[in-house]
């Protein structure tokens, strides 16, 4: 609107100057047209109109000027305060949301230095189990502590499965032979050897076996390291007389066991008729269990006669209970017959005294002292 109030008063100053450019035309010859005088005067008058009009105008394009710019004051003032008020909006929003990451980041600072710290003790542990591994693989290397490892897992595994008094361990036989430990049962079986075996280095030739000429010939060394194993134990640990008709030969890895019974049936069988039972961890304990059914039923057949006794002893006290109680039932029942003896007296009592209150002068007196006597007759 600004720029539209401008052209105007251009074209208004352009239109004054055009007339004045007139009259200065008709004011130099004017002395030698009289009528160009007349339009002189007359154009003058316009232009005295055309500069009130003018005046007005501009007048008015001031005041237009000055409302536009209170409105556009009053418009920048009002746009600054929502600006204003936005921009506290974004700082606030902006200044809550960096509270917010600043506290989740903490937190996941916090969980983070946890699982780090879980993180280090888990790898402080695997490193101590890896130590232990490294260890373990040294002992299994040695076939001297690779048997004693054996032994001392049988001996775990018995101890937590059996009474004190049912196994011994590094027993000498009659034939000198030193069982690894030995199951003191009744007869039958009778006394039961386990042997601890350990074939660990041919079960790794087999399972390292690179192609199946290596693998052919591992299985060979493995079938033959445990038939060697199951031919000592048939010749050293059955004794006639002394053991048991069988034995045990303990594996202490499941699986050496798992790869001898999955892949090695044939040998599986040499031990049957052998009479040498392979068992493992697992198998040995389940073995275990069962002994130790056959102890507990040993022990209530060797105590068969003192619980018959014992019985035969508990028959008499009953007998005698049964005496005791018919003669307290007899006591019960003269005290029954008693109580109902006192109960009939006391119900005459009580009768004798109704009518000692209802005695009366003259025949009804008379009449009681008959009425009584009758009753005492009848008592």
């Amino acid at each position: 609107m600004i720029n539209n109030l401008s052209n105007a008063q251009i074209l208004i100053v352009g239109g004054l100057c055009f007339f004045i450019l007139i009259l200065l035309l008709i004011w130099r010859t004017q002395k030698k047209n009289p009528e160009l005088n007349r339009l002189a005067d007359i154009l003058f008058h316009h232009q005295s109109e055309l500069s009130g009009r003018l005046s007005q105008m501009a007048e008015y394009s001031r005041q237009q000027q000055d409302t536009i710019a209170a409105a556009i004051n009053e418009q920048r003032l009002s746009v600054l305060k929502i600006m204003d008020e936005k921009l506290l909006q974004v700082t606030k929003n902006v200044s809550e949301g960096l509270q917010q990451n600043t506290t989740k980041t903490n937190e996941t600072l916090t969980d983070l230095r946890e699982r780090l710290a879980k993180i280090d003790a888990a790898q402080q542990k695997i490193s101590a189990l890896s130590e232990q591994v490294v260890s373990l693989q040294e002992v299994l290397s040695n076939k001297q502590a690779r048997g004693a490892f054996g032994e001392i897992q049988l001996n775990d595994i018995v101890t937590s499965a059996l009474p004190p008094s049912a196994y011994e361990f590094q027993v000498v036989l009659e034939n000198q032979k030193r069982a690894d430990c030995v199951l003191n049962l009744p007869n039958p079986p009778g006394m039961i050897v386990i042997d601890s075996k350990f074939p660990l280095e041919s079960y790794h030739a087999l399972r390292i076996a690179a192609n199946d000429r290596e693998k052919i010939e591992a299985e060979r060394f493995f079938k033959a390291s445990v038939l060697k194993h199951i031919k000592d134990i048939s010749e050293k640990y059955i004794i006639t007389g002394q053991t048991a008709e069988s034995a045990l030969m303990f594996l202490p890895s499941e699986a050496i066991y798992a790869e001898l019974h999955a892949n090695f049936p044939d040998v599986v069988e040499t031990s049957y008729r052998a009479k040498v039972w392979i068992v493992s961890p697992t198998t040995l304990m389940a073995t275990l269990n069962t002994v130790r059914a056959i102890l507990k039923d040993a022990k209530m057949r060797e105590q068969a006669g003192v619980i018959q006794k014992e019985v035969g002893v508990l028959i008499d006290d009953i007998g005698r209970l049964d005496g005791r109680i018919e003669s307290l039932s007899r006591h019960f029942k003269q005290a029954n017959d008693d109580i109902d003896n006192i109960k009939i007296s006391s119900g005459k009592i009580a009768r004798r005294i109704q009518k000692i209150e209802d005695i009366q002068l003259g025949e009804d007196t008379a009449l009681s002292i008959e009425h009584q006597s009758i009753d005492e007759q009848s008592a």
